[in-house]
């Protein structure tokens, strides 16, 4: 994508103008960044260890130190206070780390995660959106969904949480409008709307129905899912589909969209969401370069609308590749997926500040337009999971 006349000229004015302000930290990094992708390649197995050992400094250093994990390190901040939403769905990545490594300190962490978590539960069973310390502080759908993902996990191991899991699944249940959509208690903290994203609210449930099937638990994700599909075109793009800008949506919402299917594909075997999910991940596709470069927002052509990467969305997406890789036999898939995991591994630093060493930035260059100078705590725990998941995928292939 090229910038237009104006934007050209604007574009160095601005930069300009923001370098007398810039932390020398923050000038080094998107000095980095302008000379290129590097060309060293960790690997998946060091990437894994440097990830979660950059989301157990994210916990230690919170600026609110409660147990959460801080919602990212700012190179013109520094710290950030703890995201509750992010913090409960990095608690099954801390116990799948647990699980492989036999290190107990993983699962310590995840259970201090949940036992935080628990505590800042609402009246009903939602969750708060936005950080600890945002205002205004009331109960919304999305957040609650993610949060729900944790405490189905650390169920799964300790009862001590399922009625706070229970209470969460039930409030969404309860909530839901007949069609499957979530129109009550949106989050104050994006543009307002339908949201068709919020499949990923479903993964939630589909989460607490494996513990408790009797609930309706299933039945509402389903609901909610197939209200999306009622939205997605037939080249498998998705309308309502942003945090703010529906027509160019980011990629990380566009994976949000993409993983709800896949895991109502996952519980069901349906093929219908199969397809659907195929046909999303084909439109993905097309738009990502041999190098695993992916634009960080689309147009509804499945072409690029920005001429930087949202790296979150990109390890997102690489996860959903693999899974269908696995689930049909197909190649193109394990490809696209092995090149996007390998391009956002370059991205990341494996020596240096501890505060960037493993962090996963928001963009690359780290001046794009998402998550500008901060490396995200989701970001990681989503580069993580997908090289967990190249990682089996290389072993079963030997």
């Amino acid at each position: 994508m090229s910038p237009s006349p104006l934007e050209a000229v604007l574009k160095p004015i601005r930069e300009l103008r923001e370098s007398r302000h810039l932390p020398a930290a923050a000038k080094a990094v998107r000095e980095k960044d302008r000379l290129g992708l590097p060309t060293g390649d960790p690997g998946a197995a060091r990437a894994v260890e440097e990830g979660l050992a950059w989301l157990c400094r994210a916990q230690d250093h919170s600026r609110s130190h409660d147990g959460g994990v801080a919602r990212d390190y700012s190179l013109l901040r520094g710290w950030n206070s703890s995201y509750p939403e992010t913090t409960g769905y990095i608690v099954p990545t801390f116990l799948e780390a647990y699980r492989r490594t036999g290190n107990p300190d993983f699962q310590v962490r995840a259970f201090r995660m949940l036992d935080w978590l628990c505590s800042i539960q609402m009246p009903g069973g939602g969750f708060q959106g936005g950080l600890i310390d945002s205002q205004p502080r009331v109960p919304v759908i999305f957040n609650t969904g993610q949060i729900l993902i944790g405490l189905a996990a650390g169920a799964a191991l300790r009862n001590a949480y399922r009625k706070a899991m229970c209470d969460a699944a039930d409030w969404l249940r309860d909530v839901q409008d007949p069609d499957g959509c979530w129109r009550k208690h949106p989050t104050p903290f994006a543009a307002p709307g339908e949201k068709t994203y919020e499949t990923h609210v479903s993964w939630g449930l589909f989460e607490a129905a494996r513990l408790e099937p009797n609930r309706g638990y299933a039945e509402a994700a389903l609901r909610n899912v197939r209200w999306a599909l009622g939205w997605q075109k037939q080249n498998g793009w998705f309308d309502r589909c942003c945090l703010e800008d529906p027509v160019s949506p980011l990629t990380h919402t566009l994976g949000y969209v993409l993983r709800g299917v896949i895991e109502a594909h996952r519980y069901t075997q349906d093929a219908e969401f199969l397809l659907a999910a195929r046909k999303t991940a084909d439109g993905l596709l097309s738009a990502s370069r041999p190098d695993g470069y992916l634009p960080g927002r689309l147009s509804s052509d499945w072409r690029p609308a920005v001429d930087w990467v949202c790296l979150t969305g990109t390890v997102q997406i690489a996860y959903c590749w693999l899974y269908l890789s696995q689930t049909t036999g197909e190649n193109r898939y394990r490809d696209a997926a092995l090149k996007a995991n390998s391009y956002v591994r370059r991205t990341m630093l494996i020596d240096g500040p501890p505060e960037q060493r493993g962090g996963i930035k928001g963009s690359f260059p780290v001046t794009g337009g998402y998550g500008r100078f901060e490396y995200l705590n989701w970001a990681c725990k989503f580069f993580v999971d997908a090289n967990l998941c190249e990682q089996d995928l290389r072993a079963d292939s030997k």
